[in-house]
């Protein structure tokens, strides 16, 4: 049922552009219309599916998943991850996710790397993180609730709650307004 809940927050995300419907608002015709309209809906349908099958023991079929997700949908992400409910993928094809945690309404564009850098330690990412298009975000690091990732952008280092970070090392918008400043 948590999985259910999840997808629900994750169509939820789809029906009014850049709000948040309230889960009352997802009917079966609404979510059947949806699913029919959105390529990346359908992909983290099938991403719930996978958790679902992961977490309840059934072996080969998550595996099986993941291959469709990749195949189809462009996308590669960790069947079986801790992602919560409310992901918006804008453009999956090209885009890989591997996580150690992904908050609730994470909103990742196109062209996003999401993984591990130099040794096996994966990102831990807070609610409401936008992540913006070929962005890359690498190693154990953490962003912080509300977060933002510019374009192109290269995470390595961690990201305060609420900041914006742009650039290639990713560094804060913020310290560099403050640097603006005359003393």
């Amino acid at each position: 049922m948590e999985m259910f809940n999840r997808f629900q927050q994750d169509a939820a995300r789809w029906v009014i552009p850049q709000q948040i419907a309230p889960l009352e608002a997802i009917t079966f015709s609404v979510m059947a219309r949806l699913l029919y309209q959105h390529m990346s809906l359908r992909a983290m349908a099938w991403f719930r599916l996978g958790c679902w099958c992961s977490a309840h023991g059934i072996r080969g079929l998550p595996a099986m998943i993941q291959r469709r997700i990749y195949r189809h949908y462009g996308l590669e992400i960790g069947v079986g991850s801790d992602i919560e409910g409310g992901l918006y993928i804008a453009h999956p094809i090209g885009t890989v996710i591997s996580v150690e945690h992904m908050g609730e309404n994470c909103s990742i564009i196109a062209a996003v790397t999401i993984g591990m850098r130099n040794e096996h330690r994966f990102p831990w990412i807070g609610d409401n993180v936008f992540i913006g298009a070929g962005a890359r975000v690498l190693g154990g690091i953490t962003l912080g609730d509300d977060a933002k990732v510019g374009a192109n952008a290269v995470v390595l280092h961690d990201v305060a709650p609420g900041d914006t970070v742009v650039g290639i090392p990713a560094r804060s918008i913020r310290a560099q307004r403050l640097a603006e400043i005359p003393a």
